[in-house]
């Protein structure tokens, strides 16, 4: 038997391939073909139907790199194929392997319109259902020309400036055929049971009983006329395809989607493309398929879309009425949830959902995020802030060591607030409904016994068209199918809704979902993270700064639009190929662009902000954005500085090198430039581990297996060279409120010049990196190993910490090589700590080792630079400036406090006199996230804060402006039911509590 099913399948697959699919299409003509090829940005629609074509045909080479080549087809369906199903077949050259990843092409309409796109494995465009005979076809085929960039060695072609200009494709087949409906519909059964079949237990009955099938289908087949032996050959099948499923079987909720990278292997302006492409394929398989149903995430592409086909969006709009296209997510894009600042996690739930409400009366309800790299536990707590009830991802599928243990299960987050979270189990966004990855679904799930269904995303994606007509053949097949889960085509809240019915005691998961993949996704691409973190930094101050003026100096208005349009710009970067590093280099050199104009207009608003509020005048006032008073401004005040601490000295240190004092430390600096002693003189102990040497730049090999920007694997630390070579040393600046020692070293092709200084007053080091970073392959950290005994460390996330072992006692830990933190890291034991700020760095390592004297060390590093190769070449090569602060004694409110500060220089502007806060909280463990005028532009002020240490705590928000009422909101600004704020006190002071580390957002209305 083993052997008679063995031939059958192979006799299958041939047939299949070489006769019954190339009988699809029949008796084709070809059309008459044009070319005109487009300068090297696409055109307007308008632009490309007016060019001078010339003729071309089929075998005909197009395409350069990053190229558009417009194809006008025409031609007419010959009289003899009257009440035929006609179809066009336009193959612009595909590679079947890699739909998404290559060309595409969107048909046009003489006046302009859409009719669908061409992807690999949707290159066909319906002419007729019932042709008439003599019908003329007239299309024009937008083509672009992507290169195929999946093959994970450095390339230049990822840049327009700098790929090849050889054509890329060769048109493959333009001509109009007969679509042989039955012989189609053969084809979906056939596949549909040679998957079954390939899926069940060599042992089970129902196989043979498919096995029998197919043979006596195969033997109905006349191989030299397929379409006229179709029928009897689909009947020999009828019986095994009505066989219904068992009552047990798993149910799956079979979702349409097409999952498109907001950029990738390919720059932002050709995602606006493939999302128009997709789109237009998904409105017309609605149109002839009632019951299909596509999920789009991304309100930024629904957006694009909006801008730049505007019919497109209206029949879009008429089908989420209808209820088929079904806008999931919450979010202006698929973020990174590693990296993302908190208020920018905010504003992407606002952003997103506000679109959603504004364009189609919808509210979100599920978090679609199933390709981010790991994921926050802020999460939880802002997706219920967002109004949304449920989170859905699958990429922690990836991780290399440890199986996650959940598919269905609640998540919790660092503030206590849990999510009903789902992973789909066929561990693809991308299904093709196939037998394998449906039967993979039903075997992988993890719920066995509590819950019977799953939740299957399926199509292709990436601008590979999105689900076929082919797709929903095999949804429609296996719904109820022996053998086979059951698969119902419906949208992801019903999915959701019945999950939760039938499993609402599922198990719990705390914290955050850390990806054992893609860590270096922290560290890749530097300019591209530090222009994220200052953009955060600067929205921050430019809102506050708006807002206050807008309250207090007449004449001022609020830049609304423009504040609005630079948020969802930086919302934009924030995707998860873009922020992480691992897009090619024409993304990465757009952003840095875009990040230097962000930053001109963003230090264009706070300026005049600033100047409205400080009023004419000579004297110099500082403006203090962070949400701690510093050098006696308050927090969100300008005013004149108290003055200095005690003078900071500098005397040589015996050995060679220099040491440093301000009354708060004692700063040691070796011959070699190192730091070997970090003294807290105010609680009398040493942050530097006895023996070891602080700030020590460290150099690694890093070849990663597989994923270069993506990736760094735990044996890059079998070699390290420390870079203890010293080029120069001198004290740069030496005065009573500072002291600077400037170290050069040369390591490689590199040079890094480091600044150290401590001011007056000050429990900080400050260390300011300058590198000329011309390394290979090379992994750049700077090391602090701390003389605590630290059981785990904090690091900073979005709204407050999240806590990781030092340890490795388990493979969970173990894989926690390389972490994220956002501003600081604090390691500490009982009684005192160490905190490592950063104004622009992620990733971090945590190591802990027992020295000869039996204390223990635990190093903590951060990672500066890396140097992969793929899919940008030229990853970080070039100048950087890159600052942190060590921080001895610091408690984690001193981490918070000093960490705000880096990141939010003080601003000095001359004016009339000081600038009272337009808010101002009384208790330091309560920060205030961002100040801003309200979304619907009524004129109140909106305030966000957290606690920020992991405690209940009790403050008062004083407002220097009448409030008539306090308002409890969400995210999109809107009442929360049961708030427990009303009208604040007579003296306009609102008291609050809060739970360790809870968002809150109040709407204060203005008396």
């Amino acid at each position: 038997m083993h052997d008679d099913r063995s031939i059958t399948e192979q006799r299958l697959r041939r047939v299949l391939k070489e006769r019954i699919k190339p009988a699809v299409h029949s008796g084709s003509v070809p059309l008459t073909l044009a070319r005109w090829e487009a300068s090297d940005e696409p055109v307007p629609v308008a632009e490309g139907l007016a060019a001078q074509y010339e003729p071309c045909a089929v075998g005909a080479a197009w395409g350069p790199a990053w190229g558009t080549t417009w194809f006008k087809v025409t031609g007419r369906v010959p009289g003899d194929w009257a009440g035929r199903t006609v179809e066009a077949v336009l193959d612009l050259g595909f590679d079947r392997m890699m739909p998404g990843f290559q060309c595409e092409g969107l048909v046009h309409r003489a006046d302009g319109s859409e009719v669908k796109a061409l992807n690999p494995y949707n290159d066909w465009v319906r002419v007729a259902d019932r042709a008439e005979g003599g019908e003329r076809v007239e299309w024009y085929v937008e083509a672009a020309s992507n290169p195929v960039l999946v093959e994970h060695t450095a390339t230049y072609e990822g840049d327009r400036l700098t790929s090849g200009d050889r054509p890329l494709y060769r048109l493959a087949r333009m001509d109009l055929a007969v679509f042989e409906t039955e012989v189609w519909e053969l084809v979906q059964d056939l596949e549909v049971l040679h998957d079954l079949m390939t899926q069940l237990d060599t042992e089970d009955a129902r196989r043979y009983a498919v096995l029998r099938a197919v043979d006596a289908a195969l033997d109905a087949v006349d191989l030299g006329d397929v379409p006229g032996s179709a029928a009897a050959a689909r009947a020999c099948l009828a019986g095994v395809l009505a066989a219904p499923a068992h009552a047990s079987a798993h149910r799956i909720s079979a979702v349409g989607h097409s999952h498109i990278d907001s950029a990738w292997l390919w720059p932002l302006r050709e995602t606006v493309r493939k999302v128009a492409r997709t789109s237009s394929n998904m409105v017309n398989l609605m149109d002839e398929h009632p019951e299909f149903v596509f999920a789009m995430s991304q309100a930024q592409q629904f957006d694009w879309i909006k801008t730049h086909r505007p019919e497109l969006f209206e029949r879009i709009k008429k089908k989420i009425a209808d209820g088929q296209f079904v806008p999931v997510g919450g979010m202006w894009v698929e973020s990174d949830t590693n990296m993302v600042g908190g208020e920018a996690m905010a504003r992407q739930f606002l952003y997103g959902k506000k679109f959603f409400l504004d364009e189609f009366g919808i509210e979100t309800r599920n978090v679609w995020l199933p390709d981010s790299f790991g994921y926050t536990a802020a999460m939880p707590q802002l997706v219920k802030l967002s109004g949304s009830t449920w989170f859905l991802t699958q990429k922690i599928c990836w991780s290399q060591v440890n199986k996650f243990p959940h598919h269905t299960f609640w998540w919790e987050g660092i503030d206590g607030t849990r999510v009903f979270t789902h992973f789909p189990p066929v561990d693809t966004y991308n299904s093709d409904l196939g037998g394998a990855q449906l039967a993979h679904a039903a075997r992988n799930y993890r719920e066995k016994g509590r819950g019977s269904r799953s939740l299957v995303p399926f199509g292709w994606g990436d601008g590979g068209g999105g689900p076929t007509r082919e797709h929903l053949a095999r949804a429609r097949r296996q719904q109820n199918l022996e053998g086979s889960p059951r698969v119902e085509v419906e949208r992801p809240d019903a999915f959701f809704e019945k999950a939760h019915a039938e499993y609402p005691d599922a198990p719990v998961w705390a914290g955050e979902l850390y990806l054992e993949l893609h860590r270096g996704t922290y560290t890749s691409q530097a300019k591209t993270k530090q222009g994220n973190r200052h953009s955060e930094s600067l929205l921050r101050e430019a809102e506050l700064w708006a807002a206050t003026a807008a309250v207090r100096a007449a004449g001022y208005a609020y830049p609304y639009e423009d504040l609005e349009r630079i948020w969802k710009t930086v919302l934009l970067h924030q995707f998860h190929d873009i922020l992480p590093g691992s897009s090619i280099a024409w993304v990465h050199r757009e952003a840095r662009e875009t990040y230097r104009t962000v930053r001109a207009e963003l230090e264009g608003i706070t300026l005049a902000a600033q100047k409205a509020l400080a009023g004419e005048g000579g004297q110099d006032l500082v403006f203090n954005c962070a949400p701690h008073a510093r050098r006696g401004i308050p927090a969100g005040g300008a005013g004149v500085p108290a003055g200095p601490g005690q003078p900071v000295t500098v005397e040589g240190r015996h050995g060679g090198g220099h040491v440093l004092a301000n009354g708060r430390l004692l700063v040691e600096i070796d011959g070699r430039g190192l730091v070997v002693s970090a003294y807290d003189l105010e609680a009398d102990r040493e942050a530097v581990a006895p023996g070891g040497a602080a700030n020590l730049l460290q150099i690694h090999p890093d070849f990663p297996n597989m994923w270069d920007a993506w990736d760094i694997d735990a044996f890059y630390r079998n070699k390290v060279t420390d870079l203890v070579d010293l080029d120069a040393m001198e004290v740069a600046e030496n005065g009573p409120s500072a002291v600077t020692v400037r170290i050069t070293r040369s390591f490689g092709s590199s040079t890094a010049v480091q600044s150290l200084t401590l001011r007056s007053g000050a429990k900080t080091l400050d260390i300011v990196t300058d590198v000329d970073w011309r390394e290979t392959e090379k992994f750049l950290k700077a090391a602090f190993p701390l003389g605590v005994k630290a059981e785990r460390t904090a690091s900073e996330t979005q709204f407050g910490h999240v806590y990781r072992a030092t340890h490795t006692n388990t493979s969970w830990e173990a894989a926690k090589f390389e972490i994220c933190a956002h501003r600081w890291i604090h390691a500490q034991e009982p009684g005192w700590g160490v905190a490592l700020l950063n104004e622009s760095t992620y990733g971090h390592d945590v190591t802990r080792d027992v020295r000869a004297d039996g204390g223990q060390t635990t190093t903590v590093r951060l990672s500066l630079l890396r140097a992969p190769r793929y899919p940008d070449p030229e990853t970080d090569q070039g100048a950087h400036t890159l600052r942190f602060s060590l921080a001895p004694g610091a408690e984690i409110g001193d981490a918070v406090r000093e960490g705000h500060a880096l990141n939010l220089p003080e601003r000095v502007v001359s004016g009339a006199g000081p600038v009272a806060p337009l808010l101002a909280v009384d208790n330091d463990a309560v920060v205030v996230e961002a100040v801003k005028l309200a979304e619907d532009r009524g004129g109140d002020v909106v305030v966000r804060l957290y606690e920020s240490r992991g405690g209940r705590a009790k403050a008062v928000l004083a407002a220097g402006f009448p409030v008539a009422e306090a308002v409890e909101s969400d995210l999109l600004e809107r009442p929360l039911p049961g708030s427990a704020v009303g009208a604040p006190a007579p003296d306009g002071a609102v008291p609050l509590t809060l739970r360790p580390f809870q968002i809150l957002t109040l709407r204060l209305r203005r008396a």
